[in-house]
């Protein structure tokens, strides 16, 4: 037992399970136990830019081949659209299958459209252009103070670029930052051992704010989209991992922690830094981690993915609003560019259904009130997929370049020795 009180997972299950009886005993107490999960989210938030930075500048110029650098981005994007395209796909039919929604003939008047008023002002249509030019910062420096993390991939890129044309005379810089990615990774590893005190603050404060009266009126719609989340994620996630000799069950035991860390605090971005280190350490190349893990927080967002087609059809068959098959169709198509802007965004996948909704047209976007007190509950769900769909994108990259130490991946989470390929061996 003193051996499992040590493990930081075992910790964080502790401490979110005490944050659910302070939270359903003491509702106040839970609620105002919220500072606890912003401040153990704001420290991780702090160390994203540079972890991204030092690792893919460090991965980068020590690859010292920019045609590679295309080529593994262009996979990396590649795979993204097909698996979110997947999900979209699967969270439709999940939808359209179980019909949460159907015979609740929700009135939009009895709705508090001023409750998801401030959701609503941020939701404005953003175009392609507007998305593209707002990758750019507007100074070096403020890609790191935003908690977007398409910046800081942008400036990391163009500087480990121009390090590699410098050449020898750019050594001593790489050696300095190779020195600080050890020590913000350092930082990392004493960061998440205040997980646990992250993790109860996270959820007293759900519990206690929003109690489990939302379990009971939404029941349906959360039970439908946990299964969904579900068979996604042992479908096709499993015949994913499968395909590429991983066990899907042993990677996620291996990141574990992380997995806990998202579910108690709903945001997968406070893993990020932690995930990348486990990545690396499970034998994928640091290059590949550094470009595939950071552009599969925007780009790779699966989980958010089936929430949005999720709650877009549940409130169009809640408001007995029709969506026939092609304009589901249509939705679909939105819903793969919304979605590449729920990354750093205040109230993230919340926000971009009032967007899409709004873009789309016919279903109300005051109807985004009926799923307000259940979003969080939702969120756990979605979070716990994007995780793994990135590590589960960072093995598949690093297995398509042949960028990976088969031998340590197979020992870390059992890759099957009859899934080696000869383009794949150790290196």
């Amino acid at each position: 037992m003193a051996r499992l009180a040590g493990k930081l997972w075992f910790q964080v299950l502790v401490g979110m399970l005490l944050g659910i009886l302070v939270g359903f005993y003491w509702p106040n107490a839970g609620a105002a136990m919220k500072p606890l999960g912003d401040g153990f989210i704001a420290l991780i938030r702090m160390l994203i830019g540079p972890v991204i930075f030092c690792t893919v500048v460090n991965g980068i110029a020590g690859m010292n081949d920019m045609r590679r650098v295309g080529r593994v981005a262009f996979k990396a994007i590649l795979y993204f659209e097909v698996v979110t395209t997947l999900a979209l796909i699967v969270a439709l039919v999940g939808v359209n299958l179980w019909r949460p929604g159907a015979g609740m003939n929700i009135d939009l008047k009895a709705l508090d459209a001023k409750a998801v008023a401030g959701f609503v002002a941020q939701s404005h249509q953003q175009t392609v252009q507007d998305y593209l030019l707002h990758i750019i910062p507007s100074t070096f420096t403020a890609a790191f103070t935003t908690p977007e993390v398409l910046p800081v991939l942008f400036v990391s890129v163009l500087f480990a670029f121009a390090l590699v044309a410098v050449g020898e005379r750019g050594r001593p810089v790489l050696g300095l930052i190779e020195g600080a990615s050890q020590v913000f990774f350092r930082i990392v590893g004493l960061v998440m051992w205040a997980a646990p005190i992250g993790a109860f603050g996270a959820i007293a404060f759900v519990v206690g704010k929003f109690g489990w009266s939302s379990l009971v009126q939404l029941g349906s719609l959360i039970a439908e989209f946990y299964v969904v989340c579900a068979v996604f994620t042992v479908v096709v996630f499993g015949l994913i991992a499968r395909a590429v000799g991983v066990s899907l069950w042993r990677l996620m035991a291996y990141i574990r922690e992380e997995l806990l860390v998202t579910a108690a605090t709903t945001s997968s971005e406070t893993v990020l830094p932690a995930l990348m280190g486990k990545m690396r350490d499970v034998g994928c190349e640091e290059s590949v981690v550094g470009l595939v893990v950071p552009t599969g927080y925007s780009f790779n967002l699966d989980g958010t993915c089936l929430y949005l087609a999720s709650a877009a059809v549940f409130l169009a068959q809640a408001t007995n609003t029709p969506l026939d098959l092609p304009q589901q169709l249509g939705l679909m198509a939105v819903l793969l560019l919304t979605s590449k802007g729920a990354a750093g965004v205040a109230g993230a996948a919340f926000v971009v259904l009032a967007a899409t909704l709004g873009s789309v047209g016919g279903v109300p976007v005051a109807s985004v009130a009926l799923v307000l007190g259940i979003h969080r509950l939702m969120a756990e769900a979605l979070t716990f997929v994007n995780v793994v769909g990135n590590a589960l994108a960072a093995i598949v990259i690093s297995r398509w370049e042949g960028a990976v130490d088969l031998e340590l991946l197979q020992a870390k989470i059992g890759l099957k020795r009859a899934a080696l390929s000869p383009q794949a061996q150790p290196r």
